[in-house]
């Protein structure tokens, strides 16, 4: 059923707070489920930047088969930055089914040749297929899918040029002209040999220099022209004078003019936000619009970030994962075209201030109606403890949402493997209408924490095919009664998720109406939609 909106008004129903969410249960099954990659950071006494921020993934259905796959980047020899052995190869696992993957990195032909970091997916030739890039330090890589279970290494056709570091990179229609875009995030001017001495020479203890001692670079801006190739835009879009130490990037439209925006997480420095201003340029506004700092005007350690609607308000809000004693920075949406800082008034502060974070996800993992916060912890220092009160290995942590509240449940769900993690990505891997997640940590094997929260729960994903719009429906807007969510496949700390868009509904089993708006300016309405299923949806 599919019907062309006449009003596009948010129904306020539903998804009333409570005093006790339902509990939210995870179970780790990466070893029974033959997911079987070790994140190869290949750490040095030298204490090279790069060895501490690798650890981007991505989950998205490369063969169309219905299931979600699992793409992880990997590190590469030091100082060579190559892949001299399989045990550096980025890997692809094929979802099998009942939370069982395969490897088929060698048939799908995506080991790579360098040092990783991140990734961002999307069908950027709207073939109906997902494409993948791949963010590294000594070079990025885009892969088209043929379709055949195999990509091709378009890097150099596309017309994409190796830029220095890039850690993290993102897909969207910033024109608004049907075609995906591509936002690459650089962190510094980095090249070996890296000699500089950090730590204490006098106790021998050498450590990983702190940020400041490196020259930040601006984000580069791909403009897709349609033809399998794409334009350096960056200058034009007035980007590049805002050199910055970029982490992560995200996408929402935040004053709601229908135009995306773009907000990058800087490290120790101010946060930009890139204004659309839809003639093709973008005003960096983040101190303006209050994202650039917390309200104690200090920098922090801005790793990920997800650009989404926390507090069902109808506005998308932002929030950070940082180092332990920083919090993790929650940025509400004040409707106004500014934010303000929410850290303590959301309970995040005091419940994340003791956690150092890398990947996040923004999910509503006990199908309540409220979008519960998954992180990926760890400290960026090694040996942070012998000169801070802080750790540098910890467990994975989720806060469960409580209408807008956040309260830390990380025991109780199962979290319990302490570990240097990094990159997190989530799906529903076993069509069970659950968010799963899986991480990655420095040196270890990942992590499948499969979602067994046992209170029952109604949910819907929808799985978009824009007509006029990208094919993947990126930037599409949809309401399910108070709440609010954008599409994007842009997810954490230099990760990437492309599978749909999933509400939990609590004890909704009928769904009484779903309005999307197409980034084309399309508006549909979707009535009477049973719950517990996955619904495509094409534009009209």
């Amino acid at each position: 059923m599919r019907f062309r909106l006449v009003s596009f008004a948010l129904a306020f129903v539903g998804f009333a707070e409570v005093d006790s969410p339902p509990q939210i249960r995870f179970v780790e099954q990466a070893s029974t489920g033959h997911l079987d990659f070790v994140l190869q950071n290949n750490p040095t006494e030298a204490k090279h930047m790069i060895e501490t921020m690798a650890g981007g993934l991505a989950v998205f259905d490369y063969d169309g088969d219905g299931r979600p796959d699992i793409f992880f980047t990997n590190g590469a020899e030091v100082p060579s930055l190559k892949k001299t052995s399989p045990k550096y190869w980025n890997r692809l696992y094929h979802n099998e089914g009942g939370m069982t993957f395969r490897d088929v990195t060698e048939q799908a032909g995506v080991a790579g040749t360098g040092y990783d970091m991140g990734t961002a997916v999307a069908d950027y030739d709207n073939d109906g297929k997902p494409d993948l890039f791949v963010a590294g330090v000594n070079g990025s890589t885009l892969y088209h899918n043929l379709g055949n279970g195999r990509f091709e290494d378009v890097t150099a056709k596309a017309g994409i040029k190796n830029k220095g570091w890039a850690v993290a990179a993102g897909w969207f229609d910033f024109d608004r002209d049907g075609k995906l875009d591509l936002w690459v995030v650089h962190y510094t001017k980095w090249q070996l040999p890296d000699d500089r001495y950090c730590g204490d020479a006098n106790r021998g203890i050498r450590v990983y220099c702190h940020p400041k001692y490196f020259q930040g670079l601006p984000s580069t801006l791909y403009r897709n022209r349609g033809d399998g190739t794409f334009e350096d835009v960056t200058e034009r879009a007035g980007l590049s004078q805002f050199a910055g130490r970029g982490m992560s990037v995200a996408f929402a439209d935040y004053d709601h003019d229908g135009l995306p925006d773009v907000f990058i997480t800087n490290d120790n420095m101010p946060n930009f936000l890139f204004h659309n201003k839809g003639n093709g340029t973008f005003e960096e506004v983040g101190l303006l619009a209050g994202t650039a700092l917390r309200d104690s005007g200090k920098a922090i350690a801005s790793m990920g970030v997800e650009f989404k609607d926390y507090n069902n308000d109808g506005q998308p809000d932002l929030i950070v994962t940082a180092l332990a004693g920083e919090t993790f920075p929650v940025f509400k949406n004040d409707g106004n075209g500014g934010f303000l800082d929410a850290t303590y008034a959301s309970r995040l502060g005091g419940a994340a201030v003791k956690h150092s974070g890398w990947g996040l996800g923004l999910f509503d993992f006990n199908n309540d109606g409220w979008k519960d916060l998954f992180t990926a912890n760890s400290h960026v220092n090694d040996r942070v403890e012998q000169f801070e009160s802080h750790t540098y290995r910890e467990k994975d942590s989720v806060f469960v949402n409580n209408s807008g509240n956040f309260r830390e449940v990380s025991e109780d769900a199962g979290l319990n493997l302490i570990k240097a993690h990094r990159g997190a990505a989530f799906a529903d891997f076993d069509g069970d209408g659950r968010i799963d997640a899986v991480v990655t940590s420095l040196g270890e094997p990942t992590e499948l924490w499969h979602n067994v929260s046992p209170t029952p729960q109604h949910w819907i994903i929808l799985r978009l095919r824009g007509v006029k719009s990208n094919r993947d429906g990126i930037g599409a807007v949809i309401r399910i009664g108070n709440q609010y969510a954008e599409m994007t496949t842009t997810v954490g700390y230099a990760s990437s998720a492309d599978w749909g868009v999933h509400f939990g509904l609590g004890g909704v089993s009928v769904i009484d109406k779903i309005e999307i708006l197409w980034p084309s300016g399309i508006k549909q309405t979707l009535k009477d939609v049973k719950a517990d299923q996955v619904v495509s949806v094409i534009e009209e």
